[in-house]
């Protein structure tokens, strides 16, 4: 494991868990929401070339799923770590963590920052892209699986989070 990917539903925990693991193998961590988010919460012009500058490093931890990005990471990868969570899971999760970055005032990717409004009051809410994403993103990473599209990739799914913090603490230090 010297190139991972770590995905997943919103909310599933992805960039909490690629920090740990970064600080565990003493590997960079790269969130691909940071390279994607500009000021305002616009796309970032050179969020492909950043992605293809960032896996030329021997080692990383890379978490996001950006399918825009997929043939870069994952040709370059050589496991992913798939958190294939319930939908209540990661409901939980992203209430907890909209929460804290609403209420705390989180300054997070382009100087952007979460509103409750948008949160719990609009069509751009996490919520809701959770709810149309959860389910088509579960068949793409399956199909993805099996049909072995880039054979090289180690697949390590955990489908609860106990099953993850389980093979985290397995894992040397």
């Amino acid at each position: 494991m010297k190139r991972i990917i770590i995905i997943g539903t919103s909310g599933a925990g992805k960039s909490t868990l690629a920090k740990q693991l970064a600080a565990r193998l003493n590997y960079p961590h790269i969130e691909l929401d940071g390279l994607y988010w500009g000021e305002n919460w616009t796309k970032s012009p050179h969020f492909l070339a950043d992605v293809a500058q960032a896996v030329e490093r021997p080692f990383w931890i890379i978490d996001g799923n950006y399918s825009s990005a997929h043939h870069i990471i994952w040709s370059q990868a050589d496991t992913i770590v798939w958190l294939d969570y319930s939908i209540w899971v990661c409901y939980w999760r992203m209430l907890r963590r909209v929460l804290q970055r609403v209420l705390l005032r989180e300054e997070l990717w382009g100087g952007n920052r979460e509103t409750f409004r948008k949160q719990f009051f609009s069509k751009e809410s996490l919520f809701v892209w959770i709810y149309q994403t959860h389910g088509s993103r579960r068949q793409k990473f399956q199909k993805e699986m099996q049909e072995g599209a880039y054979p090289h990739l180690t697949w390590i799914r955990h489908s609860a989070p106990r099953h993850t913090r389980r093979w985290f603490s397995q894992l040397p230090r």
